[in-house]
């Protein structure tokens, strides 16, 4: 059990390292991993999703239904409710709350995933990482899109237009090849349409690239933002890296998921902080040092906490 740990976790760790060397040594900056997150988001993940996904059998697929309902509870449900306890319990700025709700709920599944899920799980591993993918671009980002529209709309009165619709950060969400792509490929499987091997094979070859790149990307972004350790933060990654995975466990323990199902949804929910929460931050100048410190934090405690519960789950 302790190698296959350090067989997952290992490439993670030494691939942050290998970023963070590089933007300490100043050969990339944030733009520049901006831009290998593009590539990533663009073309390597969306062709990693599909040709994973086509090259998994139509059965295996339609038998994955508890995982996926377990991974949009999650997310979806977890969201939801981080969202309502820091707008209306915690009385906290809107577009504060949605940042937060999104580091609690949304894990770094397309990118920390690729590697952790495709050495523990194989390639069945195509399925909870197209289902988080769907989930966090259907639903997380927009919802958080919407709400931090909305917060500069009210802060910005004079200035600023209407909010845009959550419909158009759907349909917007919808055009983005990481959404599509995986879509694609599950139809082409449920109808069972043959897609040659060979073609799918090609489309791999720089679809394997998804994990290293994506990785050594935020291991440059973490470099580049200044971080400090405070109650939010850590109350945060407390969130993030434990209960929301335990929550997980508790419900696949509650509905008798099968011991792989659960193993998958549990891991899967154990995935550090995603950085599309540091990217929105900036973008929208809104908890930029708190966003920045959960993902550091975040993402330097998820080797023993995701360790953990590869552990608790084996």
């Amino acid at each position: 059990m302790l190698d296959t740990i350090v067989a997952a976790l290992l490439p993670i760790v030494i691939t942050l390292m290998l970023g963070f060397a590089a933007g300490w040594h100043h050969d990339f900056d944030a733009k520049q991993a901006s831009v290998l997150n593009r590539m990533v988001m663009l073309y390597a993940l969306p062709l990693s999703l599909f040709a994973g996904m086509v090259g998994t059998p139509r059965d295996q697929i339609l038998a994955q239904g508890p995982l996926a309902l377990a991974i949009l509870l999650g997310m979806a449900g977890g969201y939801l409710v981080a969202f309502l306890v820091m707008r209306y319990l915690l009385r906290q700025e809107i577009g504060t709350a949605a940042l937060r709700a999104l580091a609690i709920a949304g894990p770094a599944v397309p990118f920390v995933g690729v590697p952790v899920l495709g050495q523990l799980f194989g390639a069945v591993s195509a399925i909870p990482i197209a289902v988080a993918g769907l989930v966090m671009n259907l639903i997380q980002v927009p919802a958080t899109l919407m709400l931090l529209s909305a917060s500069t709309a009210s802060r910005n009165a004079a200035t600023q237009g209407q909010p845009a619709s959550v419909m158009s950060h759907i349909t917007h969400a919808l055009r983005e090849p990481v959404v599509w792509a995986p879509l694609l490929a599950l139809v082409i499987v449920l109808l069972d349409f043959p897609f040659p091997a060979s073609l799918r094979d090609s489309l791999q070859l720089l679809g394997r690239s998804t994990g290293g790149v994506a990785l050594f990307a935020s291991g440059i972004v973490l470099w580049s933002r200044s971080v400090s350790l405070s109650a939010p933060v850590g109350l945060l990654v407390l969130l993030r890296n434990i209960v929301m995975p335990a929550a997980v466990l508790g419900y696949a323990m509650l509905v008798g998921l099968p011991p792989d199902t659960l193993r998958e949804s549990v891991v899967t929910m154990a995935i550090p902080a995603a950085s599309i929460i540091v990217i929105l931050a900036v973008q929208y100048q809104v908890a930029e040092q708190e966003m920045a410190s959960t993902l550091f934090f975040s993402t330097l405690l998820s080797v023993l906490t995701m360790g953990a519960f590869i552990w608790l789950t084996r």
